[in-house]
This record gives C-alpha cells, sequence and structure tokens, in this order.
C-alpha cells in the first residue's frame, strides 16, 4: 500500500513555495477583476449619461382656500405627469412627497406618492389630494390673496420631492435626491366660489437631480 504524504505550510516553505506570495497573487487577482468589472460598469454610465426625468403639471384643481386670522384650510387635486427620456437607462422612484406652497409658505401638508418603477421612455400620471387644515401662515397671507383675487389670477407653487435610483441592465445604482418644482396659474372668475378652479396649462416644471 503506498503512503500519501501531506506537505503542511512549513513543508511547502521548505519546498520553495512561498504560501503568503501565493495568497497576495490570489487576492491581487480578484481585487483586479473587481476593478475591471467596476471601471466596465463606470464606462457605460459614462457612454449612457442618463438625462434627468421629466415632469408636467397637467392639471390643477383648487376645491378650497379659505383664510381665518392666520389660519389657512386648504384643498387642491393635482396630476402630474413624469416621463422618463432616457433609452436605455430605467428609474426606480422612492420617498415621493407633494405638498402646494402659496407665496413661499407652505399651505397644505405633504402627501406621500406610492413608489415606483418608470421603464425606458414611459410616462406615468401621479394624482395626489393636498390638504392644509388650520395651517398657520403669515398675517400678510390674508393681503396677497385679497390682491390676487382683484387681479383675478393666483400663482399657485407645488413641490414635489424624493429619491430616485437608476437602472443599467441589471445594476441598480445607490439613490439621488430629486427635487421637482411646479407653478399652477389659478384664473378665478366671477363664480369662483361655485365651485372648483382649475387649471389645465400643461406647464413644464424644472427638476434637479
Amino acid at each position: 500500500m503506498s503512503i500519501v504524504r501531506v506537505s503542511s505550510p512549513k513543508h511547502c516553505a521548505n519546498q520553495g513555495i512561498n504560501v503568503e506570495k501565493l495568497y497576495k497573487k490570489i487576492f491581487y487577482l480578484f481585487s483586479t477583476i473587481l476593478l475591471s468589472l467596476l471601471s466596465l460598469i463606470f464606462l457605460i454610465w459614462l457612454i449612457l449619461h442618463p438625462s434627468k426625468p421629466e415632469f408636467y403639471l397637467k392639471e390643477t384643481d383648487l376645491y378650497q382656500l379659505n383664510l381665518s386670522g392666520t389660519k389657512l384650510n386648504s384643498s387642491i387635486q393635482i396630476t402630474l405627469v413624469s416621463k422618463n427620456p432616457n433609452q436605455r437607462v430605467g428609474i426606480y422612484y422612492d420617498q415621493l412627497r407633494v405638498y402646494a406652497y402659496y407665496k413661499g409658505q407652505q399651505i397644505t401638508v405633504d402627501s406621500s406618492l406610492p413608489p415606483f418603477y418608470q421603464g425606458h421612455q414611459d410616462s406615468n400620471l401621479l394624482s395626489a389630494s393636498l390638504l392644509g387644515n388650520g395651517v398657520p401662515v403669515s398675517s400678510s397671507f390674508g393681503y396677497e390673496i385679497g390682491r390676487d383675487q382683484v387681479a383675478g389670477k393666483l400663482l399657485l407653487g407645488l413641490k414635489l420631492n424624493g429619491k430616485l435610483r437608476w437602472k443599467v441592465g441589471t445594476w441598480v445604482s445607490g439613490h439621488y435626491s430629486i427635487n421637482v418644482d411646479c407653478v399652477a396659474v389659478m384664473v378665478l372668475g366671477s363664480n369662483a366660489g361655485a365651485g372648483p378652479v382649475s387649471s389645465k396649462q400643461g406647464t413644464q416644471c424644472s427638476t434637479n437631480v
């Protein structure tokens, strides 16, 4: 019967095999492969160079805007169109929140939107009900609203904040902040109190990523 001899690391060292150098070579090999993969992903990212998403304000319905002292009650329904202009990059939207403001003052609480994925060059409709009950405003708020009512036009601002992730093939990036700012021009007629005031200009919004 033949005897199988297994050499220990010490014996290998004695025979001219440096185990430590072998481990270093394996480590360098895996590091090189990993670095090559990361460089390839980064190169693809630079070639694709994803464009930021586009948002349009399709419709705004103002149902209530009542001021009592320095407390404001408001009810607004909005519809946004979100478009992914990229041909090879998908977008995941997370933690989206939207609110309305007037003259730089927030007049509704934040309303959350469900997360969603947007494929290449896809468009999505986003709807939200914005409510503000007893929201504190500045003492000059009533004067500003009164002046706009006389002028027959009210500029209502809408902000959407959240996170997005880019998707290239099976690779998904980390989170990036997204901030969208829209303006709706509400035309106030003589019968404004009889029903909601609507704005349907299809205004393009500014988007920062």
